[in-house]
């Protein structure tokens, strides 16, 4: 089968990195060969698969060497649970600098040492998703990910982010191979979630491709750097990233999505009550002057 590289995105806090390791592990579980490139500045995309706190990350390696042509493969690609090879970017110090372009000296990197070797089925890019800067887009504008997932919840926020997201596909999609895969909802309990997450996903183009379920064995596996997947097999949750591995591996549903605007966001979100219909009676209303 041909590689395929697909990039995670999603609003910072949905549980992204968590539902990327957990999807990898089901993939590699069902004999698939992958390679995770974390592209967060926090470098927790490989956390659980490697059991660490978090992973040396190519731009710390290379800062500590001099440059990153003085480095190796091997220095900065780690082999984890079930043969999955982990690499993270890494980024600068906060308010230094643009951290995106650890993501794109990364990538660079990764291909002139020949680490996309043939004998992978996928690569994962776990990729910070509510900032929209030209560094994180990288792994979509330099057609590098063709398939893009999107992690969100029924909270209003993340739906937010991954309508944004959507935006950014659509604007390297008309001139690249870069397409929207699916939604990924990862429940948050709200109200009516995956009609909701449904009906986003039916708005922008695509499909909510699976529903994972809120299950507290997923933060007793992360309290031990585990993926669920490998700390109890026989749960139930495991057997929900199982499934989410199947869809993934079948998914043929690529499009070029399209966003909506914020007033029909809005209506969305009001026809679920996540959002209440504005009064503008109350606007600039103190406290006091109410009533």
């Amino acid at each position: 089968m041909a590689l395929r590289q697909c990039a995670i995105y999603g609003k910072g806090g949905i549980g992204k990195s968590t539902t990327t390791q957990n999807l990898v592990a089901a993939l590699a579980e069902a004999g698939k060969k992958i390679m995770i490139v974390g592209c967060d500045p926090k470098a927790d995309s490989t956390r659980l698969i490697l059991h660490s706190k978090a992973q040396t990350t190519i731009m710390h390696l290379a800062a500590e060497a001099g440059s990153v042509e003085d480095l190796e493969l091997e220095d900065v690609l780690k082999v984890g649970y079930a043969d999955i090879k982990c690499v993270e970017s890494g980024g600068p110090e906060p308010g230094v600098g643009c951290a995106g372009r650890g993501v794109i000296t990364a990538i660079n990197f990764l291909e002139e040492e020949g680490a996309y070797d043939e004998d992978l089925d996928f690569v994962f890019y776990d990729v910070l998703g509510d900032v929209v800067c030209g560094g994180f887009a990288m792994p979509i504008r330099e057609n590098k990910a063709q398939e893009i997932y999107i992690v969100v919840s029924g909270e209003m926020m993340a739906m937010y982010a991954a309508n944004n997201i959507a935006k950014g596909i659509v604007k390297y999609a008309n001139s690249g191979s870069v397409r929207l895969a699916g939604l990924i909802c990862n429940s948050r309990e709200t109200d009516r979630e995956d009609e909701l997450i449904e009906a986003l996903a039916a708005k922008i183009g695509t499909q909510m491709i699976h529903f994972v379920p809120r299950d507290n064995v997923v933060q007793r596996a992360e309290i031990r750097r585990m993926t669920c997947i490998e700390y109890d097999p026989s749960a139930t949750q495991s057997d929900e990233y199982r499934a989410l591995a199947q869809k993934v591996i079948t998914n043929t549903n690529l499009v070029i999505p399209e966003p909506c605007t914020m007033d029909e966001l809005e209506d969305l979100l009001m026809e679920f009550g996540i959002m209440e219909e504005e009064d503008e009676t109350i606007i600039g209303q103190t406290a006091t002057t109410e009533g």
